[in-house]
């Protein structure tokens, strides 16, 4: 008897997630093994693959201290699970592609395009070069900087091993940190709150991170492209500025007098303080305050920009400052009685629009769900398990201490949530839903009242 089976056919979201999901399932089971563990007893798989979640989606939410729960072996794996996570799986496929000599498929490069989230395949593997390029050039200089200002704390060799680890975390946008034999368990960069080379350092590559490669891409070849840059990079330069400059003007107000937070510090520590509190929403992780000791209103403003999150294209999460950029516009132009979004006196298309709304509920309908049902299983405050939600949905990392207290049933949603926050609601939407035909008909148009 001839068993026929019919070649099953993955469209690239399908892809990207099936690829995702077997690196963490393969990160899960390295740092279940006793030798990744610092007690030498195996870690449970369930905090194993919470953790390798958390690495492979760069977001570094951590349920164990990753300084003083892993061994080095451990903390190698979770760097690598941050690098492959941060870059993407199919970029590092490329770059053995390319050692290899091996030629980029069709089907390949419509992954890539799909990874990138690009509109079209023109120019993708020059940009996977450039990607790899920039990131690993920008991951070294950190490297090179945070190794010398550590080498004076924790001397040379631990100096230079601690400053490669944390360039490739932060550049990542991971958030995952070391400091634990150092500074305390979960102590983050707090010992550094008013230290301005590790705050330059820590936000420069945060901030690098979190652009997107085709914006730094554009910024590099300012001079060859007669000194002009895309819509899409002024729209993401001009919306990382203003909301880095706003949320660090609102945190240093309402901060300034709070003792558990800004109130303590120098007037320099409090400016650091509040522009690295304001830059490591947009889905870095990193903190060097107290964020539980944080004013409600301030906690609240930090979940805002943790939702809104980085730009397309990049190491970071969220639903995306152009997508934000777009809505803001669509509010604005409505107010002024116009019928075109124009930014940088470019119009924009009703399909970018549509996908912008989209985006924006699909994802705060999966916030609220998520964060409605664990409010039922964790016995904490709704808003510090809605800081929770929103920091997983957007890949950021920060928590208000609710992390290692998670039941199961909270560890495995916060999973799924870090999952569907680095792949994107819309990608999971298509790898999931079903195939779309092109409709051969449309309907009369009707009018419903709105407002």
């Amino acid at each position: 008897m001839k068993l026929s089976l019919k070649k099953i056919e993955l469209t690239p979201p399908q892809i990207l997630v099936i690829g995702f999901a077997a690196i963490i399932l393969a990160g899960s089971a390295l740092l279940s093994l006793p030798i990744a563990s610092a007690t030498g007893k195996p870690l449970s798989f369930l905090n194993a693959f919470f953790t390798a979640t958390s690495a492979t989606c760069v977001t570094g939410l951590v349920v164990v201290d990753t300084g003083t729960s892993f061994t080095l072996f451990g903390q190698i794996v979770i760097i690598l699970l941050i690098q492959v996570g941060g870059l993407g799986f199919m970029t590092m496929g490329t770059l053995f592609a390319f050692a290899l000599k091996k030629r980029i498929s069709l089907r390949e490069r419509l992954v890539l395009q799909e990874a990138m989230n690009q509109g079209s395949m023109e120019g993708i593997v020059r940009l996977i070069r450039k990607v790899i390029q920039y990131s690993l050039t920008i991951e070294a200089a950190g490297a090179l900087i945070f190794s010398i200002r550590w080498s004076f704390d924790l001397g040379q060799a631990k100096g230079i091993y601690y400053g490669i680890w944390h360039a490739v975390s932060f550049f990542n946008n991971a958030g995952f940190d070391l400091f634990g034999p150092v500074t305390g368990k979960f102590s983050s960069l707090t010992a550094y709150a008013d230290d301005p080379v590790i705050n330059i350092v820590s936000m420069g590559l945060i901030i690098l991170g979190g652009l997107g490669f085709v914006v730094i891409s554009d910024l590099l070849d300012y001079r060859k492209s007669r000194r002009r840059l895309s819509l899409h990079s002024k729209v993401v330069l001009s919306a990382t500025g203003i909301l880095i400059a706003v949320g660090a003007v609102v945190i240093f107000v309402f901060e300034f007098t709070n003792a558990k937070t800004l109130g303590t510090l120098s007037w320099q520590g409090k400016i650091w303080a509040a522009l690295f509190q304001s830059v490591t929403p947009r889905t870095a992780g990193a903190n060097t305050i107290d964020l539980a000791g944080m004013r409600q209103a301030t906690q609240f403003f930090m979940i805002l920009l943790m939702f809104i999150g980085a730009s397309p294209g990049s190491t970071g999460g969220g639903i995306k400052t152009t997508t934000f950029t777009t809505l803001i516009g669509a509010m604005i132009a409505m107010i002024r009685g116009k019928e075109d979004i124009v930014l940088f006196h470019f119009r924009l298309g009703k399909d970018r629009i549509l996908k912008a709304i989209t985006l924006t509920m699909i994802a705060l309908f999966l916030v609220i769900f998520v964060a409605m049902v664990l409010s039922t299983t964790e016995e904490h405050p709704f808003l510090m398990i809605l800081f929770e939600v929103t920091s997983a949905f957007g890949t950021v990392g920060l928590t208000m201490g609710l992390t290692t207290d998670l039941t199961d049933f909270g560890k495995i949603m916060i999973a799924l949530m870090m999952f569907a926050g680095r792949l994107g609601p819309m990608t999971l939407a298509y790898a999931l839903g079903p195939k779309t035909e092109k409709e051969l008909y449309r309907y009369p148009e009707g009018k419903i009242t709105i407002g």
